[in-house]
């Protein structure tokens, strides 16, 4: 995708760099960043859907008819206001205070809480709003229960990725186009208003900029002009951190930008998504072939000359859970994924944490264990996705991984020992 790096230039020229004040200098977020590690998890789901983690939203919507695959589709079938009508109840009930408290109590310190756009702006497309408040909500929890936010903008305008979970799934991002990029920033300036002033500071610990934009199939440096005038967009308001996504590159990629060296940029941070099952190779390995996968995959993250932390990443070794790669959109491991083949059996590798054997308990916890252990040596810390599902995908639900000991408790307990030699 090719931009104009003229139209760029003249975005960033109205929304160019203003000092902090000296009284906003004196405030700092709650959070030793680089001294405690981000032990986290995410809240995903909830203000921006996903087929997998609540397949029954889109069972209902597609109802035998046409395929509703992400927000946009669901929003677009059922009208703005049967949209909200199906959505609010969501919203009402699948995050609950009683869930920041057994977060708080299993010995997490941080929630990254997803985000769409269309929460804060109408840019044209079928999306109901109603969203907003509730994230209000998230922060007040938080800041009863004793844990950090990171507030994440996951879906932009026109999609940075493509992916379902940008709330648009196309074929490939759009984002850069037309109005979006002024857009996003518009976007950002509206939650950065609310939440990275210095009296959110005391729970709202980092703006994320953008989650996950496609690097491969963008420009990057259209990314890296985007990520430095939303850091300067930022430093008008606070010096709340900024984080931005690595965009599927190994982090190092970005060094030397936005660090103390370049123009004395501060409170910078890294999200790496680590993940070993969007590809067939990586699915037919074995457990113990993931185990060494993390420790070979450490150092490619470890690079980086800014604050670091593993922003997503799960028990799953496998992609059985139903609808992972999209609605109605089979596995790999199975062969019923498009353009994959069969390399095993799903039988027993996803659904209730519950229904696992003993077996598929310990090889899972073993494979948990050696990530904790990898972020924890090689990065500033981690963020599990996700809190909870609707209980078809146990390998991505930490409740339910919590509930059935296959995931540590307390998190510093290791059952299996350590693997990698770091």
């Amino acid at each position: 995708m090719k931009f104009s790096f003229a139209a760029i230039a003249a975005v960033a020229s109205l929304v160019s760099a203003a000092p902090a004040t000296e009284d906003i200098n004196k405030r700092a977020v709650a959070f030793n960043w680089g001294g405690t590690k981000v032990r986290g998890v995410n809240i995903g789901g909830w203000l921006v859907i996903e087929p997998f983690i609540t397949p029954s939203l889109f069972d209902k919507a597609t109802n035998g008819g046409s395929w509703v695959v992400d927000e946009w589709t669901f929003c677009q079938k059922l009208g703005k206001t049967g949209c909200l009508n199906r959505l609010k109840p969501h919203w009402d009930n699948f995050v609950k205070l009683s869930d920041f408290q057994k977060i708080k109590n299993a010995g997490f310190n941080v929630v990254r809480i997803p985000v769409g756009y269309w929460s804060y702006l109408d840019a044209g497309g079928p999306y109901t709003f109603g969203a907003a408040p509730y994230l209000d909500k998230a922060i007040g929890w938080a800041r009863q229960t004793g844990l950090k936010v990171i507030i994440d903008l996951h879906g932009a305008p026109k999609s940075q990725n493509g992916f379902d979970h940008s709330g648009h799934k196309l074929s490939a991002p759009q984002w850069g186009q037309g109005d979006s990029l002024a857009q996003t920033h518009k976007v950002l300036k509206i939650i950065e208003d609310k939440y990275a002033i210095p009296s959110m500071q005391d729970v709202v610990i980092a703006i994320e900029l953008l989650n996950e934009p496609f690097l491969s199939k963008l420009d990057p440096n259209f990314v890296k002009t985007f990520y430095r005038t939303g850091y300067n967009n930022l430093r008008k308001i606070s010096n709340t951190p900024a984080m931005i996504h690595d965009g599927f590159w190994d982090p190092a990629w970005l060094n030397g930008f936005l660090s103390p060296s370049d123009n004395n940029a501060q409170n910078v941070i890294v999200d790496h998504h680590e993940y070993q099952i969007f590809d067939t190779n990586l699915v037919a390995m074995s457990p113990a072939q993931h185990r060494s996968q993390v420790c070979a995959a450490a150092n490619g993250y470890a690079n980086s000359d800014k604050w670091t932390i593993v922003g997503e990443w799960s028990g799953a070794m496998t992609d059985c859970a139903g609808y992972l790669n999209g609605y109605m959109q089979g596995s790999r491991m199975e062969g019923t994924f498009p353009g994959s083949r069969r390399v095993g059996s799903c039988s027993g590798k996803s659904g209730r944490v519950s229904s696992w054997s003993q077996s598929w308990k310990d090889d899972t916890r073993k494979y948990i264990e050696t990530q904790l252990d990898a972020f924890e040596a090689k990065t500033d810390g981690w963020v599990f996705w996700n809190f909870k599902t609707e209980g078809g995908a146990g390998e991505w639900d930490l409740f339910q991984l919590l509930d059935g000991g296959v995931f540590p408790q307390p998190i510093t307990q290791r059952k299996f020992g350590k693997f990698c030699n770091f």
